[in-house]
């Protein structure tokens, strides 16, 4: 019994030796991919989770420099990838852009010698379908672009350090029209134009029987460039048969939430995201921990303030509140009604004649007027909150939310900023309105021929807090039906989708002129009213 116990034990451990063992072995070639600081990490992560996906078991290794934080290397580790740190090559370009300042690292994939071929893919590419065939590309393949340039986006390689050396003596010597990498290699490789095309079915025996080629070209097929399916709104090659897309519109990157709203082929990279596991706590679908509380902090803030806002309110017109409640919805809707119909409280002509007229006449019977600059400066203050609480909104929601929740935060915060600061605006030219109102009453004769019209007043001031909701509300939809439009059409097509946006635009605009030049009329008389009911109520306490 104790024999058997002891060969049952000797067998466990062999097997678990094997396995370790088998789980630690490397294959001899590789995909690769660059890291230069997190802000790319969702990329190389959804990255990882493509190439697995198409059921490829080799290497997949990123070169990660000093910027990469601890986290970030281990999720990386936790997803499968190999984690290699390296430090940065310094661009000798003086004239470069400023993102290219690391860029020459990624001529270090040619030094990686511990693999016979390297597949490389930058961080904003995804593999669609399985592309195995790439390792039997010769010493170098890359895809051209423009007719003239290769892209090196994707590239594979046969590392050698010969290579490596001879690039590292070239690099101050030889031109970058990009000032970065891709320049570099175009010079290196100057005549990448004229190699053949890479034939990945082309018989074996047909491929062993010939020399080695130094270059070879990638079909389109192996770098889809999202830049081309803009200007077509389709792909130039089949769809069916891609096998790597390439995000290359600069700012308009996959993991950035707005891209997903102007670019189609995001959703094929958004699907991939979804599906990436909880390889670290709070990282399941592409989620950042950090994120994930910035994200719950930010959609519960101006729930908070609006629920204090309304409450303020309800105990300030709890009157008017409960008459309201007393009446029938019916009634009130009836009412709303006619009051439009007949030219009430959302008519501009009624309430710069009739308002005015019932108060505040002066001494040598001369009409007190709105100043004539009030409508044009409110205006442009509007136009100007609604831009500054836009991109206050996208300084504030994280970039790599889910496309859902970033336009719904971005929607929160915008419209919760512009109320705090156009509703700011309107309460100064509130208090401008008494002050206006109190030197006027100076200049009366018989202060006492004020009539006690409170009650007619504060119907007046009631119209004109539901103008400021209809104009609210009515802000608030188009301002959601602008971006909506493409989507409500069915357009995909990049420009186009921007053109619709754009009439968007100018129709919110163009409502918000509106609004606001009434708007800021009405609080410049609601505060002269609300000068006047106090002074009428004064009045009658000493009478």
């Amino acid at each position: 019994m104790r024999s058997l116990f002891v060969l049952c034990m000797i067998v466990l451990l062999v097997s678990l030796k094997l396995e370790a063992s088998s789980g630690s072995q490397r294959s001899d070639v590789a995909y690769v991919t660059l890291l230069y600081g997190d802000e790319f990490l969702l990329g190389v992560r959804v990255l990882g989770k493509s190439i697995r996906d198409t059921g490829s078991n080799k290497d997949m290794v990123v070169l990660v420099s000093d910027g990469v934080s601890d986290y970030a290397n281990n999720l990386l580790k936790a997803d499968g990838w190999i984690v290699e740190k390296i430090t940065l090559l310094a661009n000798p370009n003086q004239v470069r852009p400023k993102r290219f300042w690391g860029v020459y690292t990624k001529l270090k994939i040619f030094n990686m010698t511990d693999y016979k071929k390297v597949v490389y893919l930058d961080a904003d590419t995804i593999v669609v379908k399985n592309v195995e065939e790439l390792f039997k590309c010769g010493k170098f393949c890359a895809n051209l672009k423009h007719s003239e340039r290769l892209n090196s986006g994707v590239m594979v390689l046969e590392p050698s350090e010969a290579v490596f050396n001879d690039m590292m003596s070239k690099v101050k010597t030889l031109p970058s029209y990009t000032g970065g990498d891709q320049g570099f290699l175009n010079s290196y490789y100057s005549g990448f134009p004229n190699a053949r095309v890479f034939e990945p079915n082309m018989n074996p025996e047909v491929l062993n029987s010939r020399p080695v080629p130094e270059m070879e070209r990638l079909s389109t097929l192996y770098n889809a460039d999202v830049g081309l399916y803009m200007l077509a709104n389709k792909w130039m090659v089949d769809e069916n048969e891609l096998r790597v897309i390439h995000y290359t519109l600069g700012p308009l990157k996959p993991w950035d939430w707005w891209t997903s709203w102007l670019v189609k082929p995001v959703d094929v990279w958004q699907n991939v995201r979804k599906q990436l596991k909880e390889s670290l706590p709070g990282t399941g679908g592409g989620r950042n921990p950090n994120d994930d509380f910035l994200v719950k902090f930010l959609s519960l803030l101006p729930f908070c303030a609006a629920f204090f806002c309304c409450y303020r309110l309800f105990l300030k017109n709890q009157g008017y509140f409960g008459s309201f409640c007393r009446s029938s919805p019916c009634d009130y809707i009836r009412h709303l009604y006619y009051r439009i119909k007949s030219g009430g409280p959302l008519a501009y002509a009624s309430i710069s004649t009739s308002t005015i007229n019932s108060s505040h006449q002066l001494l040598n019977g001369a009409q007190y007027k709105v100043p004539a600059y009030l409508g044009g400066i409110s205006v442009c203050i509007c136009l100007m909150d609604a831009v500054v609480s836009l991109g206050l909104a996208f300084l504030i929601v994280p970039r790599q939310v889910t496309p859902w929740t970033g336009l719904l935060l971005t929607y929160e915060w915008t419209f919760t900023i512009f109320f705090i600061l156009f509703g700011g605006y309107l309460h100064l030219i509130c208090e401008w309105g008494k002050i206006m109102a109190s030197r006027a009453a100076l200049s009366l004769s018989h202060p006492e021929s004020f009539d006690d019209d409170s009650g007619k007043r504060q119907r007046q001031m009631s119209s004109c807090d539901t103008a400021t909701w209809f104009y609210g509300l009515g802000m608030v939809f188009l301002a959601i039906a602008a971006p909506s439009l493409p989507y409500l059409l069915g357009v995909t097509a990049l420009f186009l989708r921007l053109g619709l946006m754009v009439v968007g635009g100018i129709i919110l605009a163009s409502f918000l002129t509106y609004a606001s030049e009434h708007l800021a009329i009405r609080s410049f008389l609601k505060g002269r009213e609300e000068w006047d009911i106090a002074r009428s109520r004064s009045l009658c306490f000493f009478c």
